[in-house]
């Protein structure tokens, strides 16, 4: 109950201010949702806070709450090719479910945000590929699953975990992408006991996506995306599947060694 807890502060803190200025912005056009001060205050204070709460209530070790163990480099190999597969496959998921629930005008005015910045695809990269897999890796896969693991299967923590993690970010369109990445995390977390890996896995993800947005043209010029639907399902599917396979094999002498 303690993790469902920090969730459920995390996600009101971010919530109470984020969401009401997201409208106010959109319905007014102005822009305090992205204001400096408000960034710095809510980005980093919120963070502080939960890190600050959980290590209290869990009474261990900064070791034992964020765990570093070694592990072998090259799972990162097959991690970013399940990585790419995934977000194929999930893609057709995605087009299915907007048709079911279109998103509307104002999310995909707050998603075009994130590069309208001074910064432009730097800032982009700093805010999705570098902050957010340090603030929700060290939240999830670090208090969560150190608060679950204590109590439960190994099963139910990485589960629960993904299951928390995808419902974090309030976003539907968003829930196949993050619950997938939350169990493929989930289990790295488990079996090599490295915070540091799971951050990487969740800065490759939103790299990925990134790039996917960034170069979108280019991309859908290469061969692989000029084949057929089905081919490139089934190509994704069988790539998948072989990456998973590499890492439950390189995790697993990882697991031994620790």
């Amino acid at each position: 109950m303690g993790a469902i807890h920090l969730v459920v502060l995390y996600t009101f803190i971010q919530t109470i201010i984020d969401f009401p200025l997201a409208l106010f912005d959109y319905y007014n056009g102005t822009d305090y949702l992205y204001n400096p001060l408000k960034k710095i205050i809510v980005g980093v204070g919120s963070p502080v806070f939960i890190f600050y709460y959980a290590y209290r209530r869990a009474g261990v070790k900064l070791n034992k709450l964020f765990p570093a163990k070694s592990f072998n480099v090259l799972i990162l190999i097959p991690v970013l090719v399940f990585l790419w597969a995934a977000q194929n496959l999930i893609g057709e998921v995605n087009i299915a479910l907007d048709k079911v629930l279109p998103p509307p005008a104002w999310f995909w005015e707050l998603f075009n945000k994130i590069f309208e910045n001074d910064y432009g695809i730097y800032g982009a990269i700093l805010k999705v590929a570098i902050m957010a897999p340090i603030v929700e890796e060290l939240i999830f896969r670090g208090v969560i699953m150190h608060g679950l693991m204590r109590n439960y299967s190994k099963f139910t923590a990485v589960f629960v975990s993904a299951l928390m993690f995808a419902l974090f970010h309030l976003n539907p369109w968003q829930f196949p992408a993050t619950f997938i990445l939350g169990l493929l995390l989930g289990t790295l977390m488990v079996r090599t006991r490295n915070i540091y890996l799971c951050i990487l896995g969740h800065a490759f993800n939103n790299g990925l996506v990134l790039i996917s947005i960034q170069f979108s043209n280019e991309l859908q010029n290469t061969s692989f995306f000029q084949s057929s639907k089905s081919s490139q399902l089934m190509i994704s599917t069988l790539i998948a599947a072989v990456a998973l396979v590499f890492i439950l094999i390189i995790s697993s002498s990882d697991s031994e060694t620790n």
